[in-house]
């Protein structure tokens, strides 16, 4: 993703809001809206954000497991896959 190409004025947003958003929606690049100059927020559909918000749950999920096995406090496989089998017979 490139914002280079998306990157547009504050007075453009609020002048061309309804093509912005078929734009986004069909494209799903967000678009950067500057205020002044200054980069102010990114305008993205609710998909790409759902599936960024998703993406970062799952990296977190990851850097917790690293951190757990990096401390020791993990499991073998084997062990938990025999734990599950005992608790399932009884």
């Amino acid at each position: 993703m490139k914002f280079s190409t998306q990157v547009k004025p504050i007075s453009y947003l609020k002048s061309h809001a309804a093509e912005i958003i078929r734009d986004i929606s069909e494209s799903r690049e967000p678009m950067l809206i500057t205020q002044n100059g200054e980069a102010k927020l990114v305008v993205m559909n609710v998909r790409s954000y759902e599936e960024q918000e998703e993406t970062l749950a799952l990296l977190k999920l990851l850097a917790l497991g690293n951190r757990e096995i990096e401390r020791g406090q993990f499991r073998a496989a084997d062990e938990m896959f025999a734990d599950i089998d005992r608790e399932a017979v009884q």
